[in-house]
């Protein structure tokens, strides 16, 4: 039979019922002779946990410390299963990052895989035995604890799948599958059966929380097939793999993705001249502030208005910046916003297709919503929009490019 992968969430084992839920459905993929890694995220709530101690003791903690505490989470979870597991009659073994070993660099709190030695996993796998691993978490050269950054686990059960040369990367969550949007905003939201790897990462990073970004990224990379399933209902999932040319074309639009964590700044009345883009965006750049969308707009008066969006959380920070930019430059005014969000069309099939965006325009502009910036690839088109109308931009959207499903079924 196959090498599977799988990956538990916090949900998942969020409780020891949950977790010998997890076990019976983990021994009876073993009983069926899939060899099996299992890839665990701590309970649900335990890393926020462990970072309320933290804070309770430092005001500043040393990072490789904090790594060192909030890798602990998981080593919980695994040796839970494990003696679920043996419980059951099946034979397993529980691996720390350090003991795998997946080797990182040394940056603590997103550290970045380097190699992933699989030796000994692979004798127990020969064994029969089922290997459990701690997600999120490595170890450096120097033998430090790393840790991944949240959602982590996903990347390591794709860079163990990857190693292993596994056939099927499945992780597990507390949803049964990627939709076309939110089912929570649009009723008639459907499960995608498939996905290609591109349109899944242009989701994650327009909002989707399904998967973390990395691990879509170390998938399409490697050519790791993931598969997406919920832990508390049987069913296919969403399959999220390589193109396929001969569906190339269809759906012409796979999903809406979007974002409430939007914020719009304006410096208008900037000097027209080489290099203020970099003038502005460079102090920006410099208070770790990540720019998403930029328009410039250049006037018959020879001066610009810049306006780039930034996560609204980044929202004050980027305006204290701006405002010294601004008397720097001496620029008329500010502008800003913080009550917009970005709303997209996804799909490979965009690129055989004309007249996508001017579609989408046209269902916005027939909801009377007013497009603030527009920004393009070869499989999206993402707009900004004021706040109120999210939800009314989705729908319509979702409709119009025929993704609704019959009678709301899923």
């Amino acid at each position: 039979m196959a090498l599977i992968v799988q990956k538990y969430g916090g949900t998942s084992v969020g409780t020891v019922e949950r977790i010998k839920t997890v076990a019976e459905k983990v021994a009876a993929a073993r009983r069926q002779g899939h060899d099996l890694v299992v890839v665990l995220s701590a309970m649900s709530g335990e890393t926020n946990r462990l970072l309320s101690l933290i804070a309770g003791v430092s005001e500043e903690p040393l990072a490789r410390e904090m790594d060192v505490i909030v890798s602990t989470g998981e080593q919980v979870t695994i040796g839970l299963l494990t003696l679920a597991l043996h419980e059951l009659s099946c034979d397993a073994k529980s691996y720390i990052g350090s003991q795998v070993k997946i080797l990182t660099d040394s940056v603590h709190g997103k550290a970045r895989i380097q190699h992933i030695d699989h030796d000994s996993m692979k004798q127990d796998l020969d064994a029969g035995r089922v290997v459990i691993v701690a997600g999120f978490q490595g170890v450096d050269a120097n033998n430090n604890i790393t840790t991944l950054g949240r959602g982590g686990s996903d990347t390591t059960a794709v860079a163990l799948a990857a190693a292993l040369n596994a056939e099927e990367c499945q992780i597990y969550t507390d949803v049964n599958g990627v939709y076309t949007t939110d089912p929570r905003v649009v009723e008639k939201a459907t499960r995608m059966d498939k996905i290609t790897f591109e349109e899944m990462l242009e989701m994650a990073s327009l909002g989707s929380k399904i998967l973390q970004i990395r691990s879509v990224e170390f998938a399409g990379k490697y050519g790791v097939p993931l598969r997406v399933l919920s832990s508390f209902k049987e069913g296919p999932g969403t399959l999220i793999t390589s193109e396929d040319i001969s569906n190339m074309e269809q759906p012409l639009i796979s999903g809406i993705a979007f974002n409430r964590d939007e914020a719009k700044l304006t410096l208008r009345g900037v000097p027209d001249t080489p290099g203020v883009a970099s003038r502005i965006l460079g102090p920006i750049g410099e208070a770790n502030i990540e720019v998403d969308m930029i328009v410039q707009n250049t006037g018959a008066d020879h001066t610009t208005d810049f306006t780039f969006t930034v996560h609204r959380n980044e929202f004050s920070q980027a305006v204290k910046v701006l405002e010294g930019v601004a008397k720097d430059l001496q620029a008329r005014e500010i502008e800003t916003d913080n009550k917009i969000v970005k709303v997209s069309i996804v799909g490979v099939g965009m690129r055989s297709h004309a007249g996508v965006a001017g579609k989408m325009f046209k269902v916005l502009a027939d909801e009377s919503i007013n497009i603030l910036m527009i920004s393009t690839s070869e499989i999206k088109v993402s707009v900004l929009i004021k706040e109120k109308y999210l939800e009314l931009a989705v729908r319509a959207l979702h409709t119009a490019f025929d993704l609704d499903a019959e009678n709301g079924s899923k």
